[in-house]
C-alpha cells in the first residue's frame, strides 16, 4: 500500500515537473498532474528506457520527459477542442 501512495506522490511531482518547464497545466488540478506524470513516465520509459536516478520504481528523466510531451500533447487537444467548439 505505502508503494503506491509514494508512486502517487512521483508521479505527481513529475506532472508538476513538466508543467512547470512547458508553463502549461493539465486539466483537473493535482488528479491531472498525477495522471500525466505516470502515463508520462510510462511514456518516457518505453521510449527512452529506464535509465538515470530512479525513485518508486520509476526513472526519473525519462519520465520527465514523457511528461513533457505528454503535457504538450493534451494542451493541443484541449485548446483545438475549445475552438472547435466556438
Amino acid at each position: 500500500m505505502l508503494s503506491l501512495i509514494w508512486t502517487l506522490i512521483i508521479g505527481a511531482l513529475i506532472g508538476v515537473i513538466a508543467g512547470a518547464i512547458t508553463s502549461r497545466d493539465l486539466p483537473m488540478g493535482w488528479i491531472g498532474n498525477v495522471v500525466g506524470g505516470l502515463l508520462g513516465a510510462w511514456l518516457g520509459e518505453s521510449l527512452l528506457g529506464s535509465w538515470g536516478p530512479q525513485l518508486a520504481d520509476i526513472a526519473i528523466v525519462p519520465a520527465i520527459l514523457g511528461a513533457i510531451i505528454v503535457v504538450l500533447l493534451v494542451s493541443f487537444l484541449t485548446r483545438s477542442l475549445a475552438k472547435t467548439n466556438r
